[in-house]
């Protein structure tokens, strides 16, 4: 039942930043532990950044200092704010709302399109 859509890609350029939202439609995004993930051509999916519902954060060590992840639970929104962006970070980026305990949630983002130039 719950949906998300994120917004926020596009092209920036070496060094350029970028905001990505990702909104929660239904009730049970204040349980969910939220995750934005980052999938390049040719490349596994990973793990970027993720934010528990108590507030805690963990980062990829590649983006650690860089991007900080933040979610307001009035709006329903997780945010991926991406400062000093490099050609590498090239990457479509989903959101996840993951929570194994009750009710189970586990549910995937459309994906939006970040590139970054040289």
């Amino acid at each position: 039942q719950v949906q998300l859509v994120e917004s926020g890609g596009g092209l920036v350029q070496a060094g350029g930043s970028l905001r990505l939202s990702c909104v929660a439609s239904g009730s049970t995004f204040s349980l969910s532990n939220m995750n934005w993930y980052r999938q390049a051509p040719g490349k596994q999916r990973e793990l970027v950044a993720g934010i528990t519902r108590s507030g805690s954060e963990n980062y990829a060590d590649s983006v650690k200092g860089r991007f900080t992840i933040s979610r307001d639970n009035a709006k329903n929104t997780v945010y991926l704010q991406m400062n000093s962006l490099k050609p590498g970070d090239t990457a479509v980026y989903y959101c996840r709302a993951l929570n194994y305990g009750y009710p189970y949630v586990d549910v995937w983002g459309q994906g939006t399109q970040v590139t970054v130039e040289s």
